[in-house]
């Protein structure tokens, strides 16, 4: 089967990607079922972006949002939400839970690159959690934030490390052994390490605050913010106040 990529400033993605989370929207809200982990992480990721921008009344962009966990959950703590993905299937189940939950976010298929065009500077804080692992080129989607945040505006990120443990828990323990995940559904090379995600953030003209590990813990069911970074990590980056 051919694999399309496409990696023009508004088409930053693999199309065998899309359709490989799209299979999972279904089922994307069952706290049990393939998507269990993710809901085990979102009450970490969310605790760690509240710690460090109000939510209250901001506006926020959720990058890759899913089927909707982290944009939901964010809505709730009182932010204006817009949400992206590329995924037809997933936007669709996003804003069918939106109408069952009264929880009100703008989803849109859209990339982030197109809506940096539209919304330079509009956002308070933007989240991308669990994303730039699965796009051709990591740098755009991070230009494109960069783009899209007010002066004083903060990015956060989350993605997984390119280490053995990484390797050996993310992929062996988590999708082959545990089978936590779909086979197949991280690819090793991808892995981007912090000095990496660093250069990217820099090259964009924004200032690294913080790296964090996300632990999850799977005879818990939870997730807690660590500081080894071996495996997931957690970045805080800010845009600097317009002189």
């Amino acid at each position: 089967m051919s694999v399309t990529t496409q990696t023009s400033t508004d088409s930053n993605y693999t199309q065998s990607e899309l359709d490989k989370f799209g299979a999972l929207a279904q089922r994307w809200w069952d706290p049990e079922g393939p998507q269990k982990a993710l809901h085990a992480l979102n009450p970490a990721r969310l605790g760690y972006v509240a710690a460090r921008t109000p939510l209250r009344g901001a506006r926020v962009l959720d990058v890759g949002c899913g089927a909707g966990l982290l944009s939901e959950a964010m809505a709730r703590e009182g932010a204006q939400v817009t949400a992206l993905d590329l995924a037809p299937e997933l936007v669709k189940v996003a804003r069918l839970h939106g109408l069952e939950s009264g929880v009100k976010v703008d989803y849109r298929l859209q990339s982030v690159e197109s809506l940096a065009d539209e919304m330079a500077g509009q956002f308070d804080a933007i989240t991308c959690m669990e994303m730039l692992e699965h796009v051709p080129d990591p740098g755009s989607i991070i230009r494109a934030c960069a783009t899209l945040l007010r002066p004083g505006g903060k990015l956060f990120l989350s993605t997984l490390n390119r280490t053995p443990a990484a390797f050996a828990l993310a992929i062996v323990g988590a999708e082959y052994i545990a089978r936590l995940l779909p086979r197949g559904t991280h690819q090793y090379r991808d892995f981007i390490k912090p000095h990496e995600l660093g250069a990217w953030l820099r090259a964009s003209g924004l200032a690294l605050e913080d790296v964090s590990g996300l632990m999850y813990e799977p005879w818990r069911n939870a997730a807690r913010v660590i500081s080894r970074t071996d495996v997931n990590y957690l970045a805080c980056a800010s845009k600097p106040d317009a002189a």
